[in-house]
């Protein structure tokens, strides 16, 4: 008996054959997601003004910038851009994206 064809070459996640992993909570709409299935997204906020900073970092200070870390289910992924609706032929090439 043949198997089914993948529709994606990880089947949807990063997990390899690890098992089940953690869940996590979707920072949009609180849905639990699989972590290797969710979307990890790190950027920095901005604690001072943009011209105030660039006033003070020609004075010499240091101004922090704490990373921020969200996670997104796919949907949230999809809708706010993160990630692409792909056609069939490039969701199983794994290290092609777009």
């Amino acid at each position: 008996m043949e198997a089914m064809p993948l529709k994606r070459a990880s089947r949807g996640r990063r997990k390899g054959g690890k098992g089940s992993s953690d869940r996590i909570q979707c920072t949009n709409c609180g849905a639990t997601v699989p972590k290797d299935k969710a979307k990890k997204v790190t950027s920095r906020l901005s604690l001072v003004e943009q011209s105030l900073a660039r006033e003070l970092r020609a004075q010499g200070a240091y101004i922090a910038a704490p990373k921020v870390l969200k996670w997104y289910c796919i949907s949230c992924a999809i809708h706010f851009g993160i990630l692409k609706i792909r056609s069939a032929d490039s969701r199983r090439q794994a290290g092609r994206l777009y």
